[in-house]
């Protein structure tokens, strides 16, 4: 190697490790704050407990601003929550699974939200889908996150389409909403850490969607029209398969087995 090539390849390892003490660093930080957040959330809810009947005008003031507190309090624990997830995604276990299976375990726990929304599911499931290789935590948790996505681009109610395929050495699983979509500088960024559209949103469960369906190896691709909806498609491969063993050969001179 050339002494360009050896300086190259030693500012890509300087800069790696320090991205990788800013991430140290962040989540050593953000793990610090989580403990006095949840003190003032607990003194919070034992003021609430209170003022649970307030009896005049002032206390009942004060128990919306201690409510709102309480909120807050919730929000800045959800994204400290969310960012740990981001920086510090603990170790994949994987295993042979259907991802239809999956898919169906995840639109069961969100049934009771789609129903309170309007919103129609409608889930076209090839049968016969090769197995593909899953951490089912994490895999599940991204996908809600996926679903979830949908449900709040779709306010007023709408149909969300659910759909697996094989296609090559590949499956895929296709989410579409008839919601109100994005433009296509907001569909660019919608993986970029701490972007996001909705208020009060951390910006970070489409990032940590996203590198989860990484980590098993996958991609994930986003199509949307503004004012029509959108589409969302991930891709996994499928694992080659494990050579038959051979069959046990007996020598004719030696007894059976048993």
């Amino acid at each position: 190697m050339d002494s360009f090539g050896q300086r190259t390849e030693q500012l890509q390892s300087r800069t790696a490790d320090q991205a990788t003490e800013v991430a140290r660093l962040a989540g050593a930080w953000a793990h610090e704050i989580r403990g006095p957040i949840s003190v003032i959330r607990l003194n919070m809810e034992l003021l609430a407990e209170d003022f649970a009947e307030p009896k005049t005008p002032q206390e009942r003031r004060l128990l919306e601003k201690i409510q709102v507190v309480l909120r807050e309090c919730q929000r800045l624990e959800d994204m400290v929550n969310n960012f740990l997830a981001y920086i510090r995604p603990r170790p994949m276990r994987f295993t042979p699974t259907n991802l239809n299976e999956q898919v169906r375990r995840v639109l069961r726990f969100f049934a009771p939200k789609a129903k309170e929304a309007r919103i129609e599911i409608v889930d076209y499931l090839a049968p016969d889908l090769p197995s593909v290789l899953l951490d089912i935590e994490a895999f599940s948790g991204a996908l809600f996150n996926l679903v979830l996505n949908a449900q709040q681009a779709m306010p007023s109610g709408g149909q969300l389409v659910v759909r697996t395929y094989a296609i090559g050495d590949k499956v895929a699983l296709d989410l579409i909403d008839t919601g109100v979509g994005m433009d296509e500088k907001t569909c660019a960024q919608i993986f970029d850490p701490f972007f996001t559209t909705k208020p009060g949103g951390s910006g970070l469960g489409l990032p940590t969607a996203k590198k989860i369906i990484e980590a098993h190896d996958g991609e994930i691709t986003v199509q949307s029209e503004l004012g029509r909806g959108t589409k969302v498609t991930v891709k996994l491969p499928v694992p080659p398969r494990l050579p038959a063993e051979p069959s046990p050969q007996h020598d004719a001179s030696s007894p059976p087995a048993g």
